[in-house]
């Protein structure tokens, strides 16, 4: 056993040696890269916040004054050009290109063609679940009305009732990654907050750790050198 114990101790420290400096890199540049919050390193804060404009276009039916549009956006569904309409007020429509019409929002037995259609096994369907804006399941987290179509092999397809698009493919290894991540960055509420004191100071310690073991490897080389017999 206390062989054993001897070759264990020998490997870890040439082990050491190989991952001490990939260790300092990662916990150095993980403490720098949570010092702040995202926001701030993406330039938000320098952003000069302007009064909501809506989208107006000469001669349009589908971009008045009136309709207070924050944006359009034109995709091809079912062989048709459709414009999704969102407002300032975040409400969501579609309305055909040609001819001007309101399309009706999306049914369940819609979304779930959809989903056979656009997903590989999607047609493997165990149940059609509606969500409101402010209900929606955790593993989505974005205030949209949407059909949760939920596949046989856990993999969840969100599908939006106003947009008939795909908004969000979940699987059960998203699922156990967005957990992890959740970990990872200390923040298993939301899951978004990547700059907070808790997670900044076990990144100042884990950095101060890993310089502190570094060191030790010196020291203990230099003791095991005047320990040889001469």
């Amino acid at each position: 056993m206390a062989k054993t114990m001897r070759t264990l101790a020998k490997w870890h420290i040439w082990l050491g040696w190989l991952v001490g400096v990939p260790i300092v890199m990662w916990t150095a540049t993980g403490l720098f890269m949570v010092a702040k919050p995202i926001e701030e390193v993406r330039g938000n804060h320098l952003r000069v916040e302007q009064a909501p404009a809506p989208l107006v276009i000469e001669g349009s039916a589908l971009a008045t004054e009136d309709m207070q549009l924050k944006e359009m956006r034109a995709v091809m569904q079912d062989g048709r050009a459709v414009a999704i309409l969102t407002t300032l007020d975040g409400a969501t429509s579609r309305v055909d290109i040609a001819n001007g019409q309101r399309i009706d929002p999306l049914g369940a037995e819609e979304a779930r063609s959809l989903s056979a259609s656009k997903i590989a096994g999607g047609d493997k369907v165990r149940a059609v679940t509606f969500f409101d804006a402010d209900e929606v399941p955790f593993d989505f987290r974005r205030p949209l009305p949407v059909w949760q179509v939920s596949l046989e092999d856990g993999t969840h397809v969100y599908i939006g009732r106003d947009t008939g698009e795909i908004e969000a493919v979940r699987t059960s290894w998203w699922r156990w990654f967005d957990f992890m991540w959740g970990l990872h960055i200390m923040d298993l509420s939301e899951r978004e907050n990547t700059s907070h004191p808790i997670l900044i100071l076990f990144a100042a310690l884990s950095l101060i750790g890993a310089l502190m073991g570094t060191v030790l490897m010196f020291r203990r080389r230099r003791a095991r050198a005047k320990a040889r017999p001469a």
